[in-house]
């Protein structure tokens, strides 16, 4: 039964040695460390950049959609004034073309 308390003792005290060992280190990191950490931050500024850029782009190919759609409905509806006016003038024609015929037959 002693022997049991001596383990845990044993354990408690190699536990607490190894929690004050490991809170002890050294808080200024190493040339690798400071590297990998560079490295990291740099990914994450790329990462950061690209979702920029695929937002912008995003945004832009919106906007020309937007546009083209906007010039498309306006080229409709010029067409479509165009074809009514030309309507319109055959339309006039044809009635003085009646007109002349009428005035030829009297």
């Amino acid at each position: 039964m002693r022997s049991d308390l001596l383990k845990k003792l044993a354990m408690a005290m190699l536990l607490g040695m190894s929690a004050f060992g490991i809170a002890a280190c050294d808080s200024d990191d190493g040339p690798a460390e400071e590297t990998g950490q560079s490295i990291d931050n740099a990914a994450d500024d790329a990462g950061d950049a690209s979702e920029d850029a695929m937002d912008d782009a995003e945004d832009s190919a919106e906007n020309a959609a937007d546009e083209t759609g906007d010039a498309m409905d306006n080229a409709a509806d010029e067409t479509g004034d165009a074809m009514d006016d030309a309507g319109d003038e055959m339309e006039q024609a044809g009635d003085d073309m009646e007109d002349e015929a009428d005035d030829a037959r009297n």
